[in-house]
């Protein structure tokens, strides 16, 4: 679905307003107008202290913001929407420390900002499949360690990887954070993000060999010298996720690694409509629901 590109002056006249961005939520949850969830009665007044309507009818009060990835917030929405902005913008994504310097919040508040976006990207990424060929491969991120390089490095988490392969270019990517490349989460990894019986490239580590119950499965042993050859784009992929890692966030935690994932994958897919992730991103915020983030 196209967006409508936008840049900083647009979004500034568009939503600069805490009242421009209630009216969006609004048109989002009611697009035919305000429905009481209790009565069905469809005219409301405003309660100005707070992101709510009353029914006239039977006085129940609907909060704007609730289900919503916006649940309970005690921040205007204007800073939730100029926090999408940022996030959406800028090409190498943003770090708590700046969002917060930005919209003038605490790094905490900032940072859950930015989580519950990353879920968001996720979530809209999760009903997607990869078509045709499709290369596929591991990969390990963490800090530097001594010690043994490559699979069975200490301290990194490893991290399954897919990309289509459409000849000159890349096509989609999806990543996955996994506990360890075994045979059982790469048969979860395809059966989410692949279609059955598409054509599938990948090194000859053995618990890949699960990809081809349902996949048409190629695997050949690839010395690092030749994997350029064989599979190209996911190893370009995978050089430029921990590029994107350690140039914006200086290394990420894996407790949250897989939300980071969903963020580059996010824009990776949508890289050719740079100009419309604002807007295309704030469309899956105002229409993803209630995020609950864990307390680690």
């Amino acid at each position: 679905m196209k967006a409508t590109e936008t840049n900083l002056l647009d979004w500034q006249k568009r939503y600069g307003t805490e009242e421009a961005c209630i009216q969006a939520l609004a048109q989002q949850r009611w697009p035919e107008g305000f429905r009481c969830p209790r009565c069905g009665h469809d005219h409301e007044y405003a309660i100005t202290t707070r992101h709510s309507y009353e029914c006239s009818k039977c006085h129940y009060q609907a909060s704007l913001t609730a289900g919503t990835l916006f649940h309970s917030t005690n921040l205007p929405l204007s800073k939730w929407f100029w926090a999408i902005y940022l996030a959406a913008s800028d090409k190498g994504g943003i770090s708590a420390v700046r969002l917060s310097k930005q919209i003038g919040v605490s790094w905490i508040t900032a940072s859950r900002m930015l989580r519950k976006i990353r879920i968001a990207m996720g979530h809209r990424d999760s009903v997607y499949r990869l078509h045709d060929l499709i290369e596929i491969d591991d990969a390990l991120v963490g800090g530097r360690r001594s010690g043994k390089r490559g699979r069975g490095a200490e301290g990194k988490t490893p991290v399954l990887v897919a990309i289509e392969n459409r000849d000159k270019r890349a096509g989609f990517i999806a990543m996955q954070q996994v506990s360890a490349v075994t045979r059982e989460t790469v048969a979860q990894f395809v059966q989410r993000h692949l279609p059955p019986s598409q054509l599938v490239r990948s090194d000859a580590l053995a618990s890949l060999v699960e990809i081809g119950k349902t996949q048409h499965h190629a695997a050949r042993v690839t010395p690092p010298d030749k994997a350029g050859e064989w599979l190209p784009w996911v190893h370009i992929a995978i050089g430029n996720l921990k590029a994107f890692l350690l140039g914006t966030y200086h290394g990420v935690s894996s407790k949250y690694l897989q939300e980071y994932l969903n963020e580059f994958c996010y824009r990776f897919n949508r890289r050719e409509w740079e100009a419309e992730l604002p807007l295309r991103l704030l469309n899956a915020c105002l229409t993803h629901t209630q995020v609950k983030l864990k307390i680690v």
